[in-house]
């Protein structure tokens, strides 16, 4: 197998964990807090936008996360690298989009995979080690672009399954109860 193949092999699977464990996913649980003072996707009233909270460095330590942090992170990443070693470089976090359902988060979530496996089904193994762009004004190598959205999926995935499970327990006792 040749390196593009193992790559894409990687970005699929890591995708396929984290779109497994999106199945079902409402609102009520994009949005619940597990512990008070989360951070989470909201309506910035001063500017009549959506946004989420956000600050670097980041706190330490790291506040908790909704469900809806997580997965509008990881899709908004998605769209920014490829914006960035990809497309033309002009996308900011202030300027992207914040989708505030589930749906729409899962739709942007979609949109930048399909967005990176076509950047990464053009290249052959000798362009993985092309320097590319990050947002930041990093230069990486093509492979360490990909393997980034890789470790971020599997990082972020496994959380959000396990605050999709602690909902649904917490819901179950509260219900029983």
């Amino acid at each position: 197998m040749h390196s593009v193949e193992l790559m894409q092999r990687g970005l699929r699977e890591a995708f396929d964990m984290v779109r497994t464990r999106l199945q079902g996913l409402t609102d009520e649980e994009f949005f619940w807090e597990p512990v008070p003072g989360c951070w989470t996707v909201y309506l910035d009233s001063a500017t009549g936008r959506w946004t989420a909270h956000y600050a670097e460095p980041d706190p330490d330590p790291a506040p908790i996360t909704t469900i809806g942090w997580r997965l509008v992170h990881i899709a908004q990443c998605k769209v920014m690298y490829h914006k960035y070693a990809f497309g033309p470089g002009r996308l900011t976090w202030w300027n992207i989009d914040y989708p505030h359902t589930a749906d729409a988060a899962i739709a942007m979530l979609e949109e930048g995979q399909s967005l990176l496996e076509a950047d990464l089904f053009a290249l052959s193994d000798g362009d993985l080690d092309e320097p590319r762009a990050t947002n930041w004004g990093e230069i990486w190598p093509a492979w360490r672009i990909f393997w980034t959205m890789v470790h971020h999926d599997l990082h972020h995935g496994a959380e959000i399954g396990v605050l999709r499970d602690l909902y649904r327990v917490g819901n179950a006792g509260s219900a029983a109860g």
